[in-house]
């Protein structure tokens, strides 16, 4: 069992080490997954890059599991290098809170959509659908960025409905 746990435990750290920069720098930049998976040196699997993009996402406040307005402080995760006095590089992760929250957000319900209503996707630009499909949404509402991408989405569906 405790075999089990390593392996993983190593798996996931050399995926995070070959791909991780990479997939977060793409995704910034609006990568749908698939598009992600084009662009990488070394292989990794569709559900990899997703829960990369969506871990990701939780930790920059493009995504919020929690509804952000009203609240007085916005939490971000910065990683700090650090060099000891005898040279040695480490990186540590320090948690930022910022006074109110600086990005406009929508409420979302992507995971019940994708697994009940999925018909009100039919007609949707491609990389906006690839957008949806491949990250793990929840089966509740979530709160994303109110960019262009779910601008757009968001009063597609309006429209469907």
């Amino acid at each position: 069992m405790d075999n089990k746990i390593f392996n993983k435990a190593l798996t996931d750290f050399m995926n995070d080490f070959a791909t991780g920069d990479a997939i977060r720098h793409l995704a910034d930049r609006g990568f749908t997954v698939p598009e992600i998976k084009e662009r990488l040196d070394f292989p990794a699997s569709l559900e990899h890059i997703g829960s990369c993009v969506w871990e990701h996402f939780l930790k920059t406040g493009v995504i919020c599991l929690e509804d952000p307005a009203g609240k007085d402080t916005f939490v971000r995760y910065r990683t700090i290098k650090e060099t000891d006095s005898f040279g040695r590089i480490s990186f540590r992760q320090v948690k930022e809170e910022e006074k109110n929250a600086p990005k406009e957000y929508l409420s979302c319900d992507f995971g019940t959509l994708i697994r009940k209503e999925a018909q009100k996707l039919e007609g949707l630009e491609q990389r906006d659908l690839d957008y949806l499909l491949f990250l793990p949404w929840p089966a509740h509402t979530v709160w994303h960025v109110a960019d262009e991408r779910m601008k757009r989405i968001s009063s597609f569906i309006a429209l469907k409905a």
